[in-house]
């Protein structure tokens, strides 16, 4: 596969992924009544790194910035590619000829290290949630959406096939 491809490739398999991981969350919130993620969030903390802050108490507490639910929506999507292109690191470029579901599955359920433990950290709530009210169902939230991208990069990775006929 020509690089160029392969980038076009991850870039649409990290956003199609990212796409089922939302409307996952969407259902759930509709038929389960679990609550949305909140990116905005994200995009506050992403917005005060400029400044030389990365840490905080509870990013919640901290000033809206200009922008900053925009940006959580673009981190979300931009981060979603970059794991799309982690899996194809992994596993290889010919994985999108045949996508198979554990490798999708099993680097969308690793992902969860990243809010686990540097975003939940740094945002205030402690190593995989641990300084939440209710550290287990954050923790369960995590696993399922992350789950989700999982379930997602697989159906992505079909969907990407056959769009770029490979």
């Amino acid at each position: 596969m020509v690089d160029i491809k392969l980038w076009f490739a991850a870039v649409l398999l990290g956003v199609l992924a990212t796409a089922v991981m939302d409307v996952g969350s969407l259902l759930l919130q509709r038929f389960a009544g679990t609550p949305l993620p909140n990116y905005t969030l994200v995009g506050r903390w992403i917005g005060y790194m400029p400044a030389g802050r990365l840490r905080h108490a509870a990013i919640a507490a901290a000033p809206a910035i200009r922008g900053e639910r925009a940006l959580g929506w673009a981190v979300h999507y931009l981060t979603g590619v970059v794991f799309a292109a982690l899996l194809l690191t992994l596993v290889g470029p010919d994985w999108l000829r045949v996508p198979t579901f554990a490798p999708a599955m099993l680097v969308g359920l690793a992902t969860v290290a990243a809010p686990f433990l540097l975003m939940q950290p740094c945002m205030g709530a402690g190593i995989a949630a641990r300084r939440t009210p209710d550290p287990a169902t954050a923790r369960r939230r995590s696993l399922i959406n992350h789950g989700l991208f999982g379930l997602g990069l697989y159906v992505a990775g079909h969907a990407v096939r056959w769009l770029l006929g490979l």
